[in-house]
């Protein structure tokens, strides 16, 4: 009888304790045990091919958004692997970098996630050849000079040729050096460090400001 006791108070204490745990987390959004499943709410948003992008924090960064005039000089393609979320960027070196170091590496976690207004174009097989089209520049060392060559690369030029050269899409016009906000002191300290006296002013560029004001492209996160 004794044992039937102690196994009715332990069911009870169990359901009593799933009941309290339901509440906590419907209740309390923050609380720790719902963390998990706030993350995916953000993940869960996310698709294969999508453009993300974040302030970054280095004096060149600095430079981009002073020379763009906007928030953004970083960017890169978020990419779905074997049930993983991933970047892949053009840092030192090009790499797949996991979503949430990404999201850490920008200023203040921040970032906006744009998508093709008609993604449907994105079909499995036009998201393979992006992948496959992608695996050249992998390990690639980051283009501080802004070349438009592919033996080195840098954020933005990664996604527009990523979206150009395998999907058969231009998400922006290309511009020139020369296009750009280049009379701040700040910036041109880096284009003295970079280039000397020989700034290459006709070079085609694309910036990430470029992808950010897309005509083609629309807000899915914004997190600023």
């Amino acid at each position: 009888m004794k044992k039937q006791k102690y196994l009715f108070l332990g069911i009870t204490f169990l359901l009593s304790f799933g009941f309290a745990l339901f509440v906590a987390m419907s209740v309390f959004p923050n609380n720790p045990f719902s963390k998990r499943k706030a993350e995916n709410t953000i993940e869960s948003k996310l698709k294969d091919g999508d453009i993300i992008l974040q302030t970054s924090q280095s004096a060149q960064c600095e430079a981009v958004r002073i020379a763009t005039n906007s928030k953004f000089s970083h960017c890169g393609i978020i990419y779905n692997v074997n049930g993983n979320w991933f970047v892949f960027e053009a840092v030192q070196p090009v790499k797949l970098t996991p979503f949430e170091d990404w999201i850490k590496h920008g200023k203040d976690n921040k970032y906006v996630v744009k998508r093709l207004i008609d993604d449907k174009v994105l079909t499995p097989e036009v998201l393979q050849k992006m992948k496959d089209y992608s695996q050249q520049f992998d390990g690639k060392e980051y283009d501080a000079y802004f070349e438009w060559t592919d033996t080195k690369i840098y954020c933005s030029e990664l996604v527009w040729k990523i979206y150009k050269n395998a999907a058969g899409i231009e998400l922006s016009k290309l511009r020139y050096l020369k296009d750009f906000n280049l009379s701040d002191v700040r910036v041109q300290k880096i284009l003295k460090e970079r280039y000397g006296n020989e700034i290459p002013l006709d070079e085609k560029v694309v910036a990430p400001v470029d992808l950010a004001d897309s005509k083609i492209l629309k807000t899915i996160i914004d997190n600023y």
